[in-house]
């Protein structure tokens, strides 16, 4: 046994080298609560940037004009810039808008949560009728866990733009976080009710009924945002994992392996798969997946984390649990 244990060891280091660099550019993915616009628009690193697991979405607007997020291809509509007030502003104001907004941005990449809340802070003291500062500083407090200052922004934003989607999506990752699952499945249904196709709030309504252990309509949930875009890959992995809670374990393994060979560097289905090989009997291809997980997120080896922040359903945290004991 310990010989195994060293074994995997060098294996581990053997790659780490090599997967460093993936590794940070993936460091604050999905458990930050992001949510991609086009959920692979640029490449599957940047599109695991989309899970809390929650999944947030940046409104991206400011001053009347037009603004996208990194990745994003999310824009505000004018229908509801109409319902903010935008004031009058010189071309120096628009400039330092602009500098203080790509700063914020700059800040929210590099993980930097605390920086990007204070330039959100004085985007909103320029601008204080316009929901975009609200709903953006909300997201920095949620990946700041801290939620109860997030949902106060998020109604401020959601007063402001009672007719946008983001606010109500955004605010129901902070719910999720909270354990309030009616609350998150409430503000998603909002967004549904405004826009019907909307594949993230299917996604994070899929989330939310996880968290209650209605585990047949999560995986309903998954599969219409999967329906709605196929490309998603996380709803697909948030899909795969809730089939191996119901016991649908050849199926869910089938799924996370199309899931890599379309996406090699997605380190929640390479860990997911991981754990299934390895309760399967498949130890030494389990052991390949888990070399390339940890090459791209070393959070995976904390089971504390994949139960309580990544929010894996309780049959794969048991599987992984097994994995990292050496237990068969």
């Amino acid at each position: 046994m310990g010989k195994q244990r060293e074994q995997r060891e060098q294996r581990e280091q053997r790659e780490l080298g090599e997967q460093r660099e993936l590794g940070e550019q993936c460091r604050d993915a999905p458990w930050r609560v992001w949510k991609i616009g086009k959920p692979i628009a640029c490449t599957v690193i940047n599109s695991l940037c989309d899970l809390k697991i929650l999944m947030k979405r940046w409104i991206v607007s400011l001053c009347g004009i037009v603004l996208v997020l990194v990745c994003s291809g999310l824009w505000i509509t004018p229908s509801v810039m109409a319902q903010a007030q935008i004031p009058d502003l010189t071309q120096a104001q628009i400039e330092r808008l602009n500098e203080l907004r790509q700063k914020a941005f700059t800040a929210t990449q590099l993980g930097e949560f605390t920086t990007a809340e204070a330039y959100w802070t004085q985007l909103i003291e320029l601008l204080p009728n316009n929901p975009v500062g609200w709903s953006n500083r909300g997201n920095a407090r949620v990946s700041q866990n801290k939620l109860d200052e997030a949902i106060a922004d998020f109604n401020q934003s959601i007063q402001l733009a009672p007719d946008a989607p983001d606010p109500y999506l955004n605010r129901g990752t902070a719910y999720e976080g909270k354990g309030e699952w009616d609350h998150a499945i409430a503000d998603y249904r909002q967004v549904l009710q405004i826009n019907p196709d909307d594949a993230m709030a299917y996604n994070n309504l899929g989330n939310a009924k996880a968290g209650k252990g209605e585990w047949d309509h999560a995986i309903a949930n998954y599969q219409k945002a999967v329906d709605l875009s196929p490309d998603f890959a996380f709803a697909r992995a948030n899909h795969a994992l809730a089939l191996y809670q119901i016991g649908e374990k050849k199926e869910a393994i089938l799924e996370l392996r199309k899931l890599i060979r379309k996406y090699p560097q997605f380190p929640d289905v390479r860990a997911a798969l991981t754990a299934a090989l390895w309760v399967n009997g498949n130890q030494g291809e389990a052991e390949s997946n888990w070399v390339a997980a940890i090459g791209l997120d070393q959070r995976y080896k904390d089971i504390d984390w994949v139960e309580n922040i990544r929010r894996w359903p309780p049959a794969m945290v048991m599987a992984l649990d097994k994995f990292l004991r050496l237990e068969y």
